[in-house]
């Protein structure tokens, strides 16, 4: 039992200067920790409700509401009471909060007390937050996916997919991946230099050229990873969030300054994935047209994981439809889509026991916290999405990876492409 002695939430910025809530929590007089919760720009439709102002400060956006609920609300039903667990404390929250999707309270509200009280289970049982979460004490490193070019709700220039990502997975330990991660990076900044490019970055620390197309956008990747002195296809591969929902209307995408069908970009995407060494492609439909993305994952699933996050919003039962209808073969976790870390755990299980990987991921919106760096250790998710390799509060989650890694030592070992499911 672990009783509530203190809570306090304030509201900070988060990487876009945004509004966001944070708390500070102890339990039993003695364990603190403190907690923020990130924020994202493209968001499905159906994720637990953030609470915001409205008015005209911060342009609407500030929390001042969440934290009165956690200052005032949570903190009275909290407060020197005694919990057996994290799904127990959570619990009393979504009680508390009463609605189908965290709107009365708000899931920034029951995320950062979620977060608070984790945390200090953790350090109540003398444990890294990595080894309190993990259960079977086998430790993985994740395979970063790397967002190095910026585009869609992310950047302001003319490309449509939202992230084009590269995958350091063809080597033996974390930070070796890391490196070549960062090295691709840098050759990308020297070409798009020569090219008279601009190299201002996006919300997530990819750059945000204004391209003429996709597909260059793809191409310039390739001849990084090769200036970089890598191998496409063997040492980095490549992976997209095209975020297809924001360019969804009428029935159409747009895609290159062109209207496309539903038939005409599941082709492209066979075009993109014969074309490049794309293994992984996240919400390359709308996040209401299931039987599509039951047609693509018949056509290319086998050798191409297919992420849902708009799509599955980290919930258990949207995870089970898309399970039963063979829709995608992948779940992102995003903790704040479904608002506390127990309901995370619970739909990554189901994941997990229905052969779906899953990705630990950012928001757009982030903080310096890196609890989510520890998640995808404990989780043994193998892959990481938490951004490019510059803007602290992307390099906080992994300079906090090679905490971890250094940490474990031998008892850990790197993903690379292990839970790729058609790779490994």
């Amino acid at each position: 039992m672990s009783k509530i002695t203190f809570l306090k939430a304030r509201q900070i910025l988060d990487s876009r200067g945004t509004p966001t809530v944070e708390v500070d929590m102890s339990i039993d007089d003695n364990f603190f920790s403190r907690s923020s919760v990130p924020s994202g720009a493209s968001t499905g439709k159906y994720e637990a409700v953030e609470l915001r102002d409205g008015g005209e400060a911060y342009n609407g956006k500030e929390v001042r509401k969440a934290v009165q609920n956690i200052n005032e609300t949570i903190n009275k039903e909290i407060l020197n009471k005694n919990f057996n667990s994290i799904h127990d404390f959570d619990n009393l929250l979504n009680n508390l909060d009463n609605s189908k999707n965290k709107s009365f309270l708000g899931a920034n509200s029951i995320l950062a007390c979620s977060l608070g009280f984790t945390k200090c289970l953790a350090y109540k049982s003398k444990s890294k937050i990595y080894e309190y979460l993990n259960e079977s004490k086998n430790y993985i490193l994740p395979s970063p996916l790397m967002n190095i070019i910026n585009g869609g709700a992310h950047a302001n220039n003319g490309l449509d997919i939202q992230e084009f990502m590269i995958v350091p997975a063809g080597f033996k330990t974390f930070s070796d991946s890391l490196k070549a991660g960062v090295e691709t990076f840098i050759s990308l900044k020297e070409l798009l230099n020569k090219k008279s490019y601009s190299t201002a970055v996006g919300d997530e620390g990819g750059f945000a050229p204004d391209l003429k197309s996709n597909e260059e956008a793809l191409e310039l990747i390739l001849d990084s990873i090769k200036l970089a002195g890598y191998e496409p296809g063997k040492d980095i591969y490549l992976a997209l969030d095209v975020a297809a929902s924001e360019l969804f209307e009428n029935n159409k995408y747009q895609y290159n300054n062109e209207l496309v069908d539903t038939n005409e970009l599941i082709s492209i995407y066979k075009n993109l994935t014969r074309k490049f060494p794309i293994i992984s492609i996240e919400d390359p439909l709308d996040e209401d047209d299931w039987s599509s993305w039951s047609e693509l994952t018949q056509e290319i699933g086998d050798s191409v994981q297919l992420v849902g996050d708009d799509l599955f919003v980290t919930n258990k039962e949207r995870l089970q439809k898309g399970i039963e209808s063979k829709s995608a073969n992948s779940i992102l976790v995003k903790i704040n889509q479904i608002g506390s870390i127990s309901e995370t755990i619970d739909t990554i299980k189901l994941a997990k026991d229905n052969n779906f990987s899953y990705i630990i991921s950012h928001r757009s919106g982030e903080t310096e916290d890196s609890f989510i760096s520890d998640l995808s250790v404990a989780m043994g998710s193998g892959q990481i999405k938490t951004g490019s390799c510059s803007r602290t509060d992307r390099t906080a989650k992994y300079n906090q990876l090679l905490r971890i890694e250094e940490e474990l030592q031998n008892k850990g070992k790197f993903a690379g492409l292990m839970t790729f499911k058609s790779l490994s």
